[in-house]
């Protein structure tokens, strides 16, 4: 895991590199967002660390603050200030949140895009997920409120790029088991890509198995603020993503580029719904294989 968390910043201007973690509380029900960026501005000068902290009761409003920004002190993860992401332990305050959880588990990292993107970085931005299956244990502490989090089920993730996607959507589900769902989407903010349709990627992960491998020849996306769908078919295998991000359960965040501009909006929710199918062709037809209906324990968001 700690290879994958080192910053990928080599000192190169007009970078923006993200460490984030999603959790679900299992006996509450609460859901938790921690959010890391380093950012490099595209016209040189001293590149900053900021990022932010959410907590989405089940019983009351999305509590939010956040941090920076600050200078990057690098290392192993993530450091600035009292802000810490390593292999096993994420540790912080950000505006009257404080947090400090224990990191285990996780399996083996999903690369979303192609595993090749994120070594060679030959894309406009990359993602992939460090610990799919990790574990948490520790607390998140605000105002007089104190959650206590005993193996809480989540994920770390990385992205490294040039900036935001002009549009997105994204969705980890725990479905049980050790099973897992990654999705990816996005339009790139590049001029001559950004008339283009969404560029899908989807992981599913069951019994330890690579059920997807990541870009289906044919996927599609119809994206809306509440709502979202992907489904797509290829070698043998068709899939169907619903999600919803239930009003009252969501967190607007405005995001900000390595040029200064402040970016698209994003629109995150750590109680999301959601519901996966999954078919197989076999004997000329579409066969049932799985179905999982996910109740606000997703981790979705949308973005522009």
């Amino acid at each position: 895991m700690d290879d994958y968390l080192r910053p990928r910043w080599d000192g190169t201007p007009g970078r923006l590199e993200v460490w984030y973690t999603t959790l679900t509380d299992p006996v509450s029900g609460t859901g938790v967002w921690l959010h890391h960026e380093l950012i490099a501005p595209s016209g040189g000068g001293q590149a900053f660390a900021w990022g932010w902290a959410a907590v989405f009761p089940v019983d009351g409003p999305v509590v939010s603050g956040r941090f920076g920004d600050l200078p990057f002190w690098g290392g192993d993860g993530f450091r600035a200030g009292d802000v810490l992401v390593a292999g096993e332990r994420l540790a912080g305050s950000a505006e009257g949140l404080s947090w400090d959880l224990g990191v285990s588990g996780g399996g083996r990292p999903m690369f979303t895009f192609p595993e090749w993107a994120w070594r060679r970085e030959v894309l406009p931005t990359a993602h992939m997920v460090v610990a799919p299956g990790a574990r948490f244990d520790g607390e998140m502490r605000w105002g007089d409120s104190v959650l206590r989090i005993a193996d809480g089920v989540g994920a770390t993730a990385r992205i490294y790029g040039h900036g935001n996607a002009l549009r997105w959507i994204w969705l980890h589900a725990d479905l049980g088991g050790g099973d897992v769902l990654e999705v990816v989407g996005g339009v790139s903010g590049r001029p001559v890509l950004r008339w283009l349709p969404p560029l899908t990627f989807v992981r599913l992960r069951v019994g330890g198995e690579d059920w997807i491998p990541g870009l289906l020849p044919v996927m599609r996306a119809r994206i809306g603020w509440s709502r979202w769908s992907v489904w797509g078919s290829g070698r043998g295998i068709r899939v169907r993503v619903d999600v919803e991000l239930v009003e009252g359960r969501v967190l607007a965040v405005p995001y900000r580029e390595p040029d200064g501009r402040r970016g698209a909006v994003c629109r995150n929710s750590e109680r999301a719904n959601a519901v996966v199918r999954v078919e197989r062709k076999e004997r000329g037809g579409w066969w049932r294989v799985r179905r999982w209906e996910v109740e606000g324990t997703a981790h979705a968001e949308v973005g522009g």
